[in-house]
């Protein structure tokens, strides 16, 4: 299904509370929320979204809601208690919902957060949940699978990768507790390069679970330039990284618009992608292959089930700075066309979109079964 749809669903989409939309701040989040919104919008679902005061989002109006933002999940323990600020953003995102949820067919939760799936049994409209990252608190897998026995269908999830770090313990649930959904990009945004400058690239948050140091070790061994570009959310990491290699040949490009984004990263021979953490997906390597450039990976996460080792890029070792640098003397073995190919193949809002329609419309049709 790739026209306009026959059954049009009226939609609520609430945003990450850990940062403006365009601002960076919510990484692959802010991404897929809007080519999901593109994506039904331009399927004649009628959309709204519930985000951050500040936040932008071409084309979309927003409902925008002050408070303080949430802290990111990532920085916190496992044992870690639930906890917000007194004007919680997050908290009067979701008022905001329960106010208007009358008007809406369901609500999607892009929020990697507790308080949204505790109230899910309190609200009427029923709740998708789009899980952005991995298993990283007791309390967010507690809650999660409290949610996917009590609403069978409701958990969307990037990855098989991601899905297997959550330890949910109910004999209730099976291999199939969550709806395995992927992602995708508008495609005609970004331009296939053939011919690359001498220079690799490293795209995301910098922030110490992204190990851009091991990008950047790598670089320096390779004596070959690297370009870095993304939020930048943790200043002091990013000065250890300048203070122990102050010799690599690297730059901090900034934080970029797709259009911008994709001129540059275009350019370059390859994108590194070095997480130390298991990433939930990583758009950032569909956005790579859709211009052609090849995507070197840690083995692990979301970006081992994306690329094609040997085909569209390679598959190293986690953590092992040796294994990056031996992918990068072999990239003269990869077609540029082939990196476009998948991701024309695999990634297209198109494809991204016939998933996401039917998970929704399967949700909706489960709350409502006489419908």
């Amino acid at each position: 299904m790739t026209g306009k749809s026959i059954n049009s669903l009226k939609l609520l989409f609430l945003s990450t509370p850990v940062g403006q939309l365009g601002s960076g701040l919510g990484g692959g989040v802010e991404l897929t929320l809007y080519n999901i919104a593109l994506e039904m919008h331009r399927r004649g679902h009628h959309l709204d979204i519930v985000a951050p005061a500040g936040s932008r989002l071409d084309s979309f109006p927003i409902k925008e809601i002050a408070g303080e933002l949430q802290i990111t999940a990532q920085t916190q323990e496992r044992d870690a208690l639930i906890c917000m600020p007194g004007n919680s953003l997050l908290a009067n995102m979701w008022e905001c919902a329960r106010q208007i949820q009358g008007n809406y067919d369901l609500i999607v939760n892009f929020a990697y957060d507790w308080l949204p799936f505790y109230l899910t049994p309190f609200f009427n409209c029923p709740i998708a949940h789009f899980v952005s990252m991995g298993s990283l608190s007791d309390a967010m897998d507690q809650i999660v699978e409290q949610v996917a026995i009590q609403f069978p269908g409701t958990i969307g999830l990037y990855t098989k990768s991601q899905a297997e770090t959550f330890a949910l313990k109910s004999s209730e649930l099976n291999s199939s507790w969550c709806e395995v959904l992927g992602s995708g990009v508008d495609l005609s945004l970004y331009d296939f390069c053939a011919s690359p400058a001498p220079q690799l690239a490293w795209l995301g948050r910098i922030a110490p679970e992204k190990a851009l140091e091991d990008a950047v070790a790598a670089a320096q061994i390779a004596g070959i330039p690297l370009k870095i570009f993304g939020k930048m959310q943790d200043d002091a990491y990013w000065k250890q990284i300048c203070q122990e290699y102050p010799d690599a040949p690297v730059e901090y490009m900034g934080f970029f618009s797709t259009q911008k984004l994709q001129e540059q990263l275009g350019k370059c021979q390859a994108m590194l992608m070095t997480p130390r953490w298991v990433e939930a997906f990583g758009n950032v390597a569909i956005e790579a292959l859709a211009c052609g450039v090849p995507v070197i990976a840690y083995r692990r996460g979301g970006p081992a089930e994306i690329v094609q080792d040997g085909k569209t890029g390679f598959l190293v070792e986690p953590d092992s700075v040796e294994g990056l640098v031996n992918a990068i003397k072999r990239l003269d073995e990869i077609d540029r066309l082939e990196c476009r190919r998948q991701a024309e193949t695999e990634y297209s809002l198109e494809a991204l979109g016939d998933r996401m329609e039917q998970w929704f419309q399967t949700i909706k049709q489960l709350a409502n079964p006489s419908s």
